[in-house]
């Protein structure tokens, strides 16, 4: 008799949330699809389970993929932008950090984002074949579609997420443009926020009806600059941020008194700031 041990949790819970959490952009709901799989995995009595890695994560992609098309409803009803909830490991005690991370790609903000534009099947294989490298026979055996449906829907997606390619993943980079940003607004450098943000950025601020945000995507540099010099004119007195590693990549993390505020990521390509993400939605930030 085989059967699922809770060795075999410690060993495939990260690979299982990593998957979740990118195919669904939240941490609540990928720790579920975790615990889900678990409960289900348990159950089995089979003989046959010779690749309990496969098995797991066949059933994590269903369970995803079934949330992916039940949520539609929700997602068209929610308030104002949609961003994905931020994922600050360092925060984290429950998840190896270097298991979620060792795949880079797949897991910034920018990415995520881009994946609501995927139908769930597409979501699947892009994430199976690109970032966890599986084969199309075992991305076939996931979904239960042909091998060559799966090469398709993979050829499809990337097709729809070709304006993200060529993100910089840098992370040391980045900080640094992060860190001359920051600097140049403190100081209100003109110039260097020229240099440093592009022309046609824009910036999607996620309140999720729970707190004040923009409803709509803020576009050009000039509103995009009125609209963050708004809100830092308006913070308190007990108002602070830090930059710190949030999916991977330096983001901004606002506090008050004490309690995170809000998570500003950002899409840089070319040593440029093409795109700003400030999740505020309380639900989607750590307490």
């Amino acid at each position: 008799m085989v059967q699922i041990s809770n060795e075999d949790y410690q060993q495939f819970k990260p690979l299982l949330f990593s998957i979740g959490y990118r195919m669904l952009g939240s941490v609540t709901e990928a720790e579920d699809m975790v615990q889900e799989t678990f409960l289900k995995a348990y159950q089995i009595d089979d003989q046959k389970l010779d690749n309990k890695k496969a098995y797991l994560c066949k059933i994590m992609t269903n369970r995803c993929l079934d949330v992916l098309k039940s949520a539609r409803y929700k997602r068209e009803q929610y308030v104002g932008p949609w961003n994905p909830e931020p994922l600050l490991l360092e925060s984290r005690h429950d998840i190896d950090p270097s298991e979620v991370v060792l795949q880079k790609e797949g897991l910034s903000i920018a990415y995520l984002r881009m994946m609501e534009h995927l139908a769930p099947d597409e979501r699947a294989v892009l994430l199976l074949r690109e970032v966890f490298h599986f084969s199309y026979s075992e991305i076939s055996n996931f979904i239960e579609k042909k091998e060559e449906n799966c090469r398709k829907i993979f050829s499809r997606a990337k097709q729809k997420i070709s304006s993200i390619e060529g993100e910089s993943l840098n992370y040391e980079k980045n900080k640094s443009l992060i860190d001359r940003f920051i600097q140049a607004f403190q100081m209100q450098n003109i110039d260097s926020l020229l240099e440093l943000i592009s022309e046609v950025v824009t910036l999607y601020s996620d309140g999720g009806g729970k707190v004040n945000a923009a409803l709509r995507p803020i576009e050009s540099r000039s509103n995009v600059m009125a609209f963050l010099y708004g809100i830092f004119q308006k913070a308190p007195e007990d108002f602070s941020f830090e930059v710190k590693q949030v999916n991977g990549q330096p983001a901004i993390v606002t506090y008050v008194n004490g309690k995170i505020q809000s998570v500003i990521s950002f899409y840089i390509r070319h040593d440029t700031i093409k795109e700003m993400y400030i999740t505020m939605n309380p639900d989607k930030l750590p307490t």
